[in-house]
């Protein structure tokens, strides 16, 4: 099994303890704010070195202490042990993999890849334009390290075209531009195709489900294809160059750089139309689950490894007919967590091999 054990120390209202994690399936059961996301966190703090819940690694440590740990033994499709640990004290962090330290949380990337549903996954349907390229950005670099260098670089580009717009410094625009334009059009190749993969599998899901045909996902970049004869083109880099170019003047009222990757739009779209702007609740939450679903597969199909599911309280956002549904179609996994409320119906989830932890007031018993 994947997670052998999961190690902890002062990590939020968790116990200092270990847990043997090693089934197929997982539930943590218990009351809201006894520590089942809590547990959730950990893990997906050990698989990337980062929270989904906070920036600031402070809010983690447990209340009156100065530093925490959280420590994983995984076992991959390979049978090979893998060993990470990550500590916080005194500010800082370290992360360490199969006892030697390391610089950089994008050598963690494929080590243990999960996927977690969580209810701010509703940003993802309904939220800001950066929710959905978050999404689309954390997708590609669950397995690609090249794209999370150019990403990197490209948001470095930016910032100091940004800060030379602010101080007025024009002179020197000519050169960044074309390194941002490079960079750039990197992440709006590698997002194209991975939306386009993502369509294959997204738009299908969403009909078996909901029952509702025809809603797809279209990637609106800002620097836009180029039309031709029949249909349109990938942009050049001298298409792009011209496009900033035009833009200059109205970059320099601004202050800020008005075009690029970071300016590109993720639409659902229906009958040509945004779905999101006419969808019911239940259906932009549908949309959500389901693109942490088509993550999983998009993942499995790129890399033919099955990730880890963090599923934290989401299925008690379906009726009951879409919550069968939607389990009955889970993409295939390595290892599958989920929390739950005690009066939800768990049981009929369970497997004989599944363990079954109930949380409260950060302790856990079997």
């Amino acid at each position: 099994m994947p997670f052998l054990s999961l190690s902890l120390c002062n990590f939020r209202n968790l116990k200092n303890d270990s847990l043997n994690l090693s089934s197929k399936e997982v539930f943590f059961v218990g009351e809201n704010g006894q520590g089942k996301s809590n547990l959730l966190e950990s893990l997906y703090y050990a698989s990337y070195g980062s929270s989904f819940r906070t920036h600031l690694e402070s809010q983690i440590i447990k209340e009156g202490e100065q530093n925490f740990s959280v420590g994983v033994l995984y076992q991959n499709q390979e049978q090979n042990t893998q060993q990470i640990r990550v500590i916080y004290d005194k500010g800082k962090k370290y992360i360490e993999k199969n006892g030697k330290r390391i610089h950089d949380r994008k050598e963690l990337i494929n080590t243990i890849p999960c996927v977690l549903f969580s209810h701010s996954d509703m940003k993802f349907a309904t939220g800001e334009p950066e929710h959905r390229r978050f999404f689309l950005d954390q997708s590609l670099t669950m397995y690609d390290e090249l794209y999370i260098d150019d990403l990197r670089n490209y948001k470095k580009i930016l910032k100091t075209r940004n800060l030379i717009l602010k101080e007025g410094k024009y002179e020197m625009l000519d050169i960044y531009d074309m390194q941002l334009v490079q960079k750039g059009l990197e992440v709006q190749r590698k997002r194209k195709n991975a939306i386009w993969q993502f369509n294959e599998i997204f738009g299908s899901l969403y009909q078996q489900i909901s029952g509702v045909e025809g809603v797809s996902i279209v990637y609106y970049p800002s620097w836009k294809e180029i039309p031709q004869e029949i249909g349109t083109r990938f942009p050049t880099p001298d298409d792009v160059l011209y496009i900033l170019k035009e833009k200059r003047e109205q970059d320099k009222i601004m202050g800020t750089t008005l075009s690029g990757p970071h300016r590109d739009r993720i639409l659902f779209i229906k009958d040509g139309q945004n779905f999101i702007n006419t969808a019911s609740t239940g259906q932009c939450r549908l949309i959500a689950l389901l693109l942490r679903v088509a993550q999983a597969v998009y993942y499995t199909r790129i890399t033919s490894k099955n990730p880890v599911l963090l599923m934290d309280d989401v299925l008690l956002e379906l009726d009951p007919d879409k919550r069968q549904k939607l389990t009955a179609m889970l993409p295939s996994y390595d290892q599958l967590f989920c929390t739950f409320l005690p009066g939800e119906p768990y049981e009929r989830y369970k497997k004989t091999t599944t363990k079954v932890f109930n949380i409260k007031n950060g302790e856990w018993n079997e």
